[in-house]
């Protein structure tokens, strides 16, 4: 771990551990994915610029990160989201976000990372570049 990474409650340690393995040098701050029942574990769609999480528990949805904006026909071209995977064939996940900051502790890039609940395995399913300002509000997005 990188001397000013930060880890949110609740994220799973290994999953913590594999996405700080997966980013670049830059410190992190990593959050756990929660659905507003509480639930933890999701199915989830994703593309190389999004990701959108339904609660396995509750069916609520939520995207992560600035997803939203992008989660569309226009701009999905060749890269029409699709349901993740485990290699076991589970489709149900724990989920959690790294976001690296910059210099000056602004989001630089999202990295989403699932674990199966299944069998533990852990991957990195969806990662995007930000290049935009401010980006403050993408940390509550998980």
């Amino acid at each position: 771990m990188h001397a000013d990474d930060q880890v949110g409650e609740g994220v799973p340690a290994e999953l913590a551990v594999f996405l700080r393995g997966a980013v670049d040098g830059r410190p992190v701050k990593i959050g756990a994915s929660v659905c507003d029942c509480g639930g933890r574990v999701f199915f989830v769609l994703v593309n190389e610029s999004g990701a959108e999480r339904e609660c396995s528990g509750c069916g609520g949805r939520a995207f992560i990160a600035d997803s939203e904006e992008y989660w569309n026909e226009e701009s999905w071209e060749d890269d029409e989201p699709g349901a993740a995977g485990c290699p076991c064939g589970s489709e149900e996940f724990e989920a959690a976000v790294a976001f690296s900051l910059g210099d000056e502790g602004s989001v630089r890039w999202v990295t989403v990372g699932l674990r199966c609940i299944k069998d533990g395995f852990c991957g990195v399913f969806a990662d995007w570049k930000i290049d935009y300002g401010p980006t403050d509000h993408l940390l509550t997005m998980v």
